[in-house]
């Protein structure tokens, strides 16, 4: 016999508190993988198929858990990342507390606030004795925060599979749901000149910084406001004393990028990038790290159907786009996909991030009923 789902505001925000406190940043993959033993075996203790995929080249495993209802038909995909940006530590001076209707911590709002909801939802399934029309997959992973990549192929994978995908990734604005992003294509830029005598040969050298910083100018040149492109010169290095004409300097570039053409074409420009200076030489690698996507037809329909459940539990949603990418621009394209499904709240990658404790419960049953509806 089924009963009516519970969306608890104490509980769920209890549950969300443990994993927040679990530090998991990108770069400590068993403490990753600590938080993802901790997950599997909660699911496991459901019911629910849990497989682990063993992370590499650094970076902590990947987690596919599957309802034991469904069969292996084409479901449901819900995407989640564990890795947060604060290092190990973080807790001791930003620590989980609650001021009104805040609750603060590292990574609750991006995204262990969101990606608990998944779990609730599936919690919550097997509590009221229902089952989803479709199967439901859910795979969580290591290393979103750094471009995803060890786990794109296993996210493209699972989307060809899927008849939609919901990203938990946080909500934008006040609420707000994701229909559309940006692309971004992220490239290293290496600069070679000829080192020499600052003082007594400085005709010599080749400065491989001043080459590099004629070339930021042109780069940074390139971001349009109007038509949505971004280029960001986010770190530089060069150079080895201040009495040598330094032989080489680097920089590291993040471009976002509207539609796939202007991608193309944005891209092309940076690697058809020439030295002012013609005795430098410059190397240049990267492109791509996800494609943009627009709000189509399917994923419109697909919102559609969200804004409908929240009207009906009680809040108006409402849909943006916006220039940060996230796994969702990996599946965009092969299923329709709804991302931003998280907590809301404000302050992602900051040491005031916090989500909004009002919001957990509208939240949570919106997933729920997504995962109830979907058909």
């Amino acid at each position: 016999m089924t009963r009516a789902p519970s969306f608890n505001t104490d509980e769920i925000l209890a549950g969300i508190r443990s994993w927040v406190e679990v530090e998991t940043p990108t770069d400590c993959p068993e403490a990753i993988n600590g938080l993802m033993a901790k997950i599997g075996a909660d699911y496991t203790e459901l019911g629910a198929a849990v497989e682990r995929i063993p992370g590499h080249d650094g970076y902590g495993d990947l987690m596919r858990v599957r309802t034991p209802w469904g069969g292996d038909g084409r479901g449901v995909l819900v995407l989640s990342h564990l890795d947060t940006v604060h290092p190990i530590g973080t807790l001791a001076t930003m620590p989980f507390r609650i001021d009104g209707d805040i609750a603060y911590g590292p990574g609750i709002y991006d995204m262990k606030g969101g990606a608990y909801l998944g779990f609730n939802a599936f919690r919550e399934l097997v509590r009221t004795g229902r089952q989803t029309p479709l199967p439901v997959t859910f795979l969580y992973v290591s290393e979103e925060e750094v471009g995803s990549p060890i786990s794109r192929d296993h996210i493209v994978a699972a989307a060809e599979q899927a008849r939609y995908v919901l990203v938990t990734e946080p909500a934008r604005e006040g609420g707000k749901i994701v229909t559309a992003r940006k692309g971004s294509a992220r490239f290293d830029i290496t600069v070679h000149g000829r080192a020499s005598h600052s003082g007594a040969r400085h005709q010599d050298g080749r400065n491989a910084i001043k080459e590099l910083a004629r070339q930021i100018l042109d780069l940074e040149a390139m971001t349009d406001y109007d038509l949505g492109l971004t280029v960001n010169v986010g770190i530089i290095s060069g150079g080895t004393r201040a009495n040598v004409v330094p032989a080489q300097a680097h920089a590291t570039v993040d471009m976002r990028v509207p539609t796939p053409a202007l991608a193309e074409e944005a891209i092309a420009r940076v690697h058809a990038i020439k030295p002012y200076d013609p005795d430098i030489r410059i190397e240049i690698s990267g492109g791509l790290n996800r494609p943009a996507y627009e709000k189509g037809p399917e994923i419109a329909a697909l919102f559609d159907h969200a804004k409908g459940l929240a009207a009906e539990i009680g809040f108006e949603l409402q849909d943006l786009k916006t220039g940060g990418g996230s796994d969702g621009n990996l599946t965009a394209h092969l299923a329709p996909t709804l991302d931003g499904l998280g907590i809301d709240g404000k302050g992602g990658h900051t040491n005031h991030e916090q989500l909004y404790i009002s919001s957990i419960a509208p939240r949570a049953e919106m997933m729920f009923r997504l995962l109830e509806t979907l058909s």
